[in-house]
């Protein structure tokens, strides 16, 4: 579509406001690449392995207090 073209539910986005919004899309994909980043960093790539694996032997816990309870 022509972002000169005017349609009913559209129209074409002046030049601040196009630059505004990119420079928005660029700020918010500067944030998830830092939070990708930081997510892999290995202290806290460990720290989330480790917590995986508390909630994952939580989980298997509690499966078994259900089962016992219900035999």
């Amino acid at each position: 579509m022509d972002r000169t073209e005017i349609t009913q539910t559209t129209r074409p986005l002046s030049r601040p406001a196009e630059a505004r919004l990119e420079r928005s899309v660029a700020d918010a994909l500067r944030i998830i690449r830092a939070a990708c980043d930081e997510r892999n960093e290995a202290p806290v790539k460990a720290a989330r392995r480790q917590l995986a694996e508390i909630y994952g032997a939580t989980r298997l816990s509690r499966q078994r207090e259900r089962r016992g309870a219900s035999v």
